[in-house]
């Protein structure tokens, strides 16, 4: 099975209206390091796919993005948890390629690059374009309530991206998944 992260709100801290700019400034979210071991124990491969519209923006380059990401997998390699693969968007919101969400490029690269069917698939997010995203690429849908998720569950999930599978976060995402308790709880 191949599990699609969104990065933030997912795996750390969501800034409202600002980015991640420094490796500082990444907050990892509790027990994230622990979530991503469980299913590197699984044999499932583990993947994240996240917009960086602050590199497309000119707000950061691709080299402090790097360093970030180092970070993230430093913070990750602590509670033995490792990404097999890291895909970025660094789109604008004024100039999306298919790459940037809600478009598929970064999730059907993924699937690609893994072997892996959309049934095979899980894409675990916490913004409408996550579910989007996922549903369009035909992925098995999760979304956290951390980062924006609890907003994105309050305004209602457009029925068209149902059935939804709602977590609390990513630690409770992941006990699903390994327990198969995925049936929708948003319908």
């Amino acid at each position: 099975m191949l599990i699609l992260l969104d990065r933030d709100g997912v795996l750390n801290k969501v800034y409202p209206d600002d980015y991640v700019k420094s490796p500082d400034e990444l907050i990892m979210l509790s027990g994230v390091g622990k979530a991503v071991a469980q299913l590197n124990a699984r044999g499932w491969q583990v993947a994240v796919c996240t917009n960086q519209a602050c590199v497309g923006r000119g707000i950061i380059d691709e080299a402090m993005l790097n360093r970030i990401h180092e970070k993230l997998f430093g913070e990750l390699a602590r509670d033995g948890a490792k990404i097999d693969a890291l895909f970025f968007a660094p789109d604008p919101p004024w100039a999306p390629t298919e790459r940037r969400k809600p478009g598929t490029g970064m999730l059907r690269e993924a699937m690609q690059r893994f072997r892996r069917s959309s049934q095979e698939t899980v894409f675990i997010g916490d913004s409408l374009i996550d579910l989007q995203a996922a549903s369009t690429a035909g992925c098995r849908k999760i979304l956290v309530r951390s980062g924006n998720g609890a907003q994105v569950q309050a305004n209602g999930i457009p029925p068209d991206l149902l059935p939804v599978t709602v977590a609390e976060d990513l630690s409770d995402a992941v006990n699903r998944l390994l327990n198969q308790v995925t049936e929708p709880t948003e319908s």
